[in-house]
């Protein structure tokens, strides 16, 4: 069983390690990758040999981040896990499960965070890991540079929707005022991040739209894309991550579903939901995770049996959340 350690307890672990080894989830997106890379280029500073590590390929709307990949040149001596909330979400490429087994940090914002490390800092009011490191590296006595500051706000940013979804606080706004000052060129990792899109992403969305479905009086939309529409659209996975968004910003919407599918025939499915629904109640249910109003899981079997399974719980988390208000009406 992991150990919960604070901020003062990961900075000595961190302060006290050499040989660092970070480890991001598969199907990387910007707060695992931006978190990697700020904290190896963190500890560069400080002397340190890091490197970042991920199952998959880094995808090539993050290349603009300067990533010191791991290569095997050094033997790990300590093992860090950035914005990864369970064993299963590592991936089983470039011998990652070897790595996986012993890990001896994990820094991570979700709630549902299994405690797979030997210790772990989990805090899952921040927006995103990215977060948690713009207050862990000045701890460490070390300057936020540009470099560092452009990877944290990647990750802040990406995984708040560039600071429109619900779980943007006061203090993620902080974080990225603090990100600008120390050198983060915001309206170009804006324009990168947020307002190009290639040709395939568009194919891609064209696509899901097409796969549009309503289900419980309109209150859960769901798109889909096939592994062979992904690979005929010849789209990355990484740029797919805000379709997340499309269902739920449908008017009248309280549950919004994205099914994609993966190389080896599972569904990816990610939840989004509003205010009154819990999205970490749908997919922890089908193990999987995250927050309040996102969340997800991986489902194995055909579309059919996918979709089966992910709307019994939506259907159960609508009638809990209708039950809940209809009491709230009645006191």
């Amino acid at each position: 069983m992991t150990q919960s350690v604070d901020h003062e307890t990961v900075v000595s672990r961190l302060l006290g390690a050499d040989e660092i080894l970070i480890l991001c989830h598969k199907n990387p997106d910007g707060d695992t990758i931006g978190s990697g890379a700020a904290l190896c280029l963190a500890m560069q500073r400080l002397g340190k040999t890091a490197a970042v590590l991920c199952s998959d390929p880094i995808p090539a709307m993050y290349s603009f981040l300067p990533i010191t990949v791991f290569d095997g040149s050094f033997t790990p001596r300590f093992v860090v896990a950035v914005d990864v909330a369970g064993i299963q979400l590592f991936g089983d490429r470039n011998n990652m499960p070897e790595y996986a087994e012993h890990v001896d940090l994990c820094i991570d914002h979700h709630g549902s965070n299994s405690g797979y490390a030997y210790e772990t800092l989990v805090d899952d009011t921040a927006a995103a890991t990215a977060e948690l490191l713009t207050a862990l590296i000045p701890e460490m006595g070390i300057e936020i540079t540009p470099d560092i500051a452009a990877c944290l706000y990647t990750g802040i940013a990406t995984d708040t929707g560039c600071f429109r979804f619900t779980n943007t606080t006061a203090t993620t706004h902080r974080a990225a005022a603090t990100l600008i000052e120390a050198g983060a060129d915001v309206e170009k990792l804006n324009e990168h991040l947020f307002e190009c899109r290639s040709h395939a992403r568009m194919a891609a969305e064209r696509m899901a739209l097409e796969s549009l479905e309503f289900y419980y009086e309109d209150r859960c939309a769901l798109i889909c894309l096939t592994w062979d529409q992904i690979q005929a659209a010849g789209v990355a996975g990484a740029e797919l991550e805000d379709l997340t968004s499309l269902p739920r910003s449908i008017e009248g919407v309280e549950v919004g579903l994205t099914l994609r599918q993966q190389k080896d025939g599972s569904y990816k499915i990610s939840v989004r939901t509003g205010h009154s629904t819990n999205a970490c109640n749908i997919a922890r249910r089908l193990g999987g995770g995250g927050h309040a109003r996102a969340a997800g899981c991986e489902i194995s079997g055909n579309l059919d049996n996918a979709k089966h399974a992910i709307l019994d719980e939506v259907k159960k988390e609508l009638d809990r959340s209708a039950s809940l208000n209809a009491a709230d009406t009645n006191l």
